[in-house]
């Protein structure tokens, strides 16, 4: 028998992340937070039915800046999926599967979903009246 103390596989200091690997962990993470956010729209709108005191306590919420941020996070996340799953659409009908093409169109993805979110929060705030 050998030494049982070693290690059967590298320890996580040696593993290098590698890009696909995060955004495949990154595209499932969306899908469960985007599955969070719409229990919060959910919500949103149960207040909205319920009447003016309960939309001003969930707006109220909303408006904080854990709601602002929280808001944010789902934003990204939408879009980042979006994205991610046109990319796998592509993958699907067999195209970009070359590593080139895959880490390319990884970065492509991220900077994508990170301008969209940009842009819907410039619009939102310039649509409410002002950045704060």
């Amino acid at each position: 028998m050998g030494n049982t103390d070693r290690p059967l596989s590298p320890h996580l200091q040696v593993y290098k992340p590698q890009l696909t690997a995060v955004l495949s962990i990154l595209h499932r993470a969306t899908g469960v937070f985007l599955s969070i956010g719409s229990l919060l729209l959910v919500c949103w709108l149960a207040a909205l039915a319920k009447g003016p005191e309960s939309y001003a306590t969930v707006q109220g919420l909303l408006g904080s800046g854990i709601g602002r941020t929280l808001l944010l996070a789902w934003v990204f996340a939408l879009f980042y999926h979006l994205c991610n799953g046109m990319r796998h659409l592509f993958w699907d009908m067999g195209l970009g599967f070359d590593m080139d093409t895959v880490y390319a169109s990884g970065r492509f993805v991220v900077v994508v979903a990170i301008t969209l979110t940009l842009i819907t929060f410039a619009m939102a705030y310039a649509i409410r009246g002002g950045l704060l």
